[in-house]
């Protein structure tokens, strides 16, 4: 029984009881009791005011605030009046199919675009390399055609031949 009892004693653990941990905080900024709730009437805006000198004093309002109502700040767009000019548009044109080409094409030429900056974004080196070629051309665009008057008139022209051109009246 003595052996039993030593091993029953040997296999019972040891409660140890838990000590409250107590925090404290150390902060050069004193303790701040909460603010109490605001109301937001009309008592509770101030407008600050200027005093002006002259003829006398006169107090002029630095912010004028006003009630506006819902039809001052209303910029809803009317989507009945937006869908019938574009649908006035798209009956106008002739040549649907082409349109429906060209958007389809821009659609696809931007969705490979974004593919392509992807990959080269994911080498290493590469996009710095590209945004110093970038700022490069930029100075060197600003220096040929933005820097002086003449070159600015020679940019002017070479866009307005260019429109032409697009446009077919050329």
């Amino acid at each position: 029984m003595a052996i039993t009892a030593a091993a029953a004693s040997s296999s019972m653990a040891v409660m140890v009881p838990r000590v409250a941990v107590v925090s404290v905080r150390c902060s050069a900024v004193p303790y701040l009791p909460p603010l109490p709730p605001r109301s937001f009437g009309r008592s509770s805006f101030a407008t600050p005011s200027k005093l002006v000198s002259g003829n006398g004093l006169q107090k002029l309002p630095l912010m004028q605030t006003r009630a506006s109502s819902s039809e001052e700040t209303s910029t809803s767009i009317d989507t009945n009046e937006l869908f019938t000019d574009l649908k006035e548009k798209w009956d106008a044109l002739e040549n649907k199919s082409t349109v429906i080409l060209y958007g389809g094409g821009a659609i696809v030429a931007v969705w490979l675009s974004s593919i392509v900056v992807g990959a080269i974004n994911s080498v290493p080196l590469l996009p710095k390399i590209m945004e110093l070629v970038g700022l490069g051309y930029t100075g060197w665009f600003v220096y040929r055609y933005l820097l002086f008057k003449s070159s600015r008139k020679e940019l002017a022209e070479d866009i307005e031949s260019l429109k032409k051109k697009i446009a077919g009246t050329e």
